[in-house]
């Protein structure tokens, strides 16, 4: 096994692993549904270890990441389904057909071409899987991706079919008058209408997000980040005297805040 390249190592480990005779109790137990729940927690441990520049932590996350797929592969090679090669040589012609100005060496004019160039084998590629209906833009946008990516995508798509603001302007404004029907709302004391009102106003914010570029889920992720960090920040400087934080007047929290947000910047 030692002499072999490390993905067949990898393979062959996993196999081990899965061995009805001599295999891990865990791992023989183990389903496509119930690893699911480690693949996600993998995916954003990697991103974690990527934001903190954690490099030696990216190299073990990536890893383990990738050790999820190798045991996808197994199980879809004891039942049937496919194996890792399969799953290696389908992405590796699906890259080769959607990257024509790489392997094909086909002129392509700038960056935006190539994303349109993208987007339209993707559509080709949904038409072709959903022969018997009708086929839709938003076929096969996973619905157990987090809302807000889930949100991101769903307007990527639309927006490729001309179904978008033509500039930023315009989600600007929608932005504002989301948040006044969401005033409106909150006055009418309606919780349902309320909740759906704050549910359009966070879907545009995600459409703001999409017009300057940027990943929404990673923009509240740091958001995340910079509240943790400042609110620890108070916490260790008002609990000097041995008091909990639910002992000081708004006003000292809000100083301590100020403070944190000066001593922290950004």
């Amino acid at each position: 096994m030692s002499n072999k390249p490390s993905i067949d190592k990898l393979v062959d480990i996993m196999a081990q692993l899965r061995d009805p005779q001599g295999g891990c109790p865990w791992d023989l137990k183990q389903s496509f549904t119930s690893i699911v729940p480690y693949t996600l927690e993998e995916a954003y441990e990697v991103a974690h270890a990527i934001e903190t520049e954690d490099w030696p932590e990216v190299q073990n996350e990536l890893g383990d990441l990738l050790f999820q797929v190798v045991f996808y592969a197994q199980l879809g090679k004891e039942q049937g389904l496919f194996d890792f090669d399969a799953i290696v040589d389908g992405v590796s012609e699906k890259l080769v057909r959607r990257h024509p100005h790489v392997f094909a060496q086909l002129d392509v004019a700038d960056e935006a071409e190539i994303k349109k160039n993208w987007e339209n084998f993707k559509a080709a590629e949904r038409a072709e899987k959903s022969q018997d209906v009708a086929p839709s833009a938003l076929d096969d946008v996973p619905a157990a991706l987090p809302a807000l990516s889930r949100a991101a995508k769903l307007q990527k798509r639309a927006a490729h079919q001309g179904f978008d603001w033509p500039d930023i302007s315009g989600v600007v404004d929608k932005l504002a008058e989301e948040q006044l029907e969401l005033v409106e709302a909150l006055a009418s004391d309606d919780m349902e209408h309320i909740a759906e009102e704050l549910g359009d106003l966070l879907f545009t914010a995600v459409n703001l997000a999409r017009h300057l570029k940027k990943d929404p889920e990673q923009l509240l992720r740091q958001a995340n980040n910079k509240f943790e960090n400042r609110f620890r920040y108070v916490e260790k400087i008002l609990r000097v005297e041995g008091k909990e934080l639910s002992d000081y007047s708004l006003e000292q929290l809000e100083n301590a805040w100020c403070e944190a947000k000066t001593e922290l910047n950004p």
